[in-house]
């Protein structure tokens, strides 16, 4: 069969998040398996362009995977007709003007989350790209880890019953930068670069939450900053302005509810840094990135609370592993391939740029119903994608 070859654009691979996990971890190791085989057995290859404001690191970044193209300048690259998707993982405050250039520019676009720093200019993304009739995708990288695709099997053989609630761990703890080093940017902590964990985590929680379990409905969230004075990069100490932990309830379609926690104050008791533990009328779960454990019905021991002696009973080893089926692969490159052939073929990919918009407005309603203390509604979401169209007119 054939080989194809499509260009890719790929925005901020400087950063942490778009080197090791797109470039490296998913577009590289794509073409070393000599591309995406496709429905009719063909294969297609990528071809990036890497771009950035850094071109002295975008050439080291190049010579060391022996790649040809770098660019800094975005016009002319999406001028190109070499290339067809435009990717961004810069930080989200360049994320709009840059995605709805390549929009206007004609190209598939492909993004990290947030999608936009306000619902108001995510939606806007969403129409420009409906109305410029470009294939568009947003990362949903937790749903192929190999924890939540078993969890997704079991939700989907009615192992459950019928599914009562969902409580979610995520997170660990970030050194402040005196004398060890932070694990994350500082930015990350500064509301005016668009930090916080809200904005951070619940565009995560909004897709594994309506992917595996039911569409969000309304959010109780408390969002705070536990740590106030960070050190940065350069040996600063700073004000933290942002958001390091959230606590929320969820309700969800159905009447299920979750309590998920996220936090970069928190010091790791859990076998993985994000666990999920699903109860339903027929079983439970206990699911992480990776592992996945489970206790039916037909199993479920008694316990008895008695404060007065000390617990002698193992309640762990009442769960069974559910086992691999299949060797684990990077999430991130499983959701690349299937982008690919949505372009390419017009495959199946439902996490477009509309799906990120409900992941921002959900965070966006996160930090607001902390403001105001109270539980806010998220009506379902539907796009008047005729709108932009008309006003141009």
């Amino acid at each position: 069969m054939s080989t194809k070859t499509i260009g890719v654009i790929m925005n901020g691979v400087s950063g942490r998040m778009g080197y090791r996990q797109h470039l490296v971890r998913s577009i590289l190791a794509i073409r070393e398996q000599g591309g995406v085989t496709l429905s009719d057995g063909q294969r297609v290859t990528v071809e990036p362009l890497l771009l950035g404001r850094n071109e002295s690191k975008l050439r080291e970044i190049a010579d060391r995977h022996g790649l040809e193209h770098i660019s800094t300048d975005l016009t002319s690259a999406l001028a190109d007709d070499r290339w067809q998707i435009y990717f961004d993982s810069q930080v989200t405050q360049a994320r709009y003007s840059s995605v709805s250039a390549a929009i206007a520019a004609g190209k598939h676009v492909y993004t990290e989350k947030p999608t936009a720093e306000t619902f108001d200019d995510a939606v806007q993304l969403a129409q420009l790209a409906t109305n410029a009739g470009v294939k568009n995708g947003v990362v949903h990288d937790k749903l192929f880890l190999p924890g939540l695709l078993k969890l997704r099997r079991l939700v989907e053989s009615g192992f459950f019953g019928q599914i009562l609630s969902v409580r979610g761990e995520f997170g660990y703890w970030v050194f402040e930068g005196d004398g060890r080093p932070s694990q994350r940017p500082s930015w990350n902590y500064r509301s005016e670069d668009g930090g916080g964990i809200t904005a951070d985590m619940f565009c995560h929680w909004n897709y594994v939450l309506e992917n595996l379990f039911g569409r969000v409905e309304s959010v109780y969230s408390r969002a705070v900053t536990h740590i106030g004075t960070r050190v940065d990069e350069h040996g600063k100490t700073y004000p933290a302005t942002a958001d390091d932990a959230a606590y929320a309830i969820f309700e969800l379609t159905g009447g299920i509810i979750a309590q998920l926690n996220s936090s970069w104050a928190v010091r790791v008791n859990r076998d993985e840094l994000v666990e999920f533990q699903v109860d339903g009328t027929h079983g439970s779960a206990v699911v992480g990135l990776f592992g996945c454990r489970i206790q039916p019905r037909e199993v479920t021991p008694r316990p008895t609370w008695n404060p007065d002696l000390p617990e002698t009973h193992s309640y762990r080893s009442d769960w069974m592993q559910v086992p691999d089926d299949a060797p684990a692969e990077n999430g991130f490159k499983l959701q690349w391939e299937q982008f690919i052939r949505h372009v390419v073929e017009n495959g199946p990919h439902p996490y477009d740029l509309l799906a990120g918009a409900r992941g921002v407005r959900l965070a966006e309603l996160g930090l607001e119903s902390s403001r105001i203390g109270r539980r806010l509604d998220l009506p379902e979401l539907v796009v008047p994608v005729n709108e932009l169209q008309e006003e141009n007119a």
